[in-house]
């Protein structure tokens, strides 16, 4: 997939900034922020899933 973005000055200097000095292209760093922060659960699905591990504990017992 293909996005454009729009940053203000400010924001697209900040993200060149830091990819010159991690060695990366803007465009590199960006497609790694976003991959990185959609690699990370949200909170309501960590919540919900702990939720679901911690109600059926007996179960996964009982399995093993």
């Amino acid at each position: 997939m293909k996005l454009s973005i729009e940053l203000s000055a400010a924001q697209a200097e900040r993200l060149r900034h830091e990819a010159e000095r991690l060695g990366l292209s803007p465009e590199d760093l960006a497609r790694a922020v976003v991959a990185d922060v959609l690699a990370t659960p949200s909170e309501d699905f960590q919540a919900t899933a702990e939720r679901a591990i911690r109600r059926n504990q007996e179960l996964y017992r009982r399995l093993a």
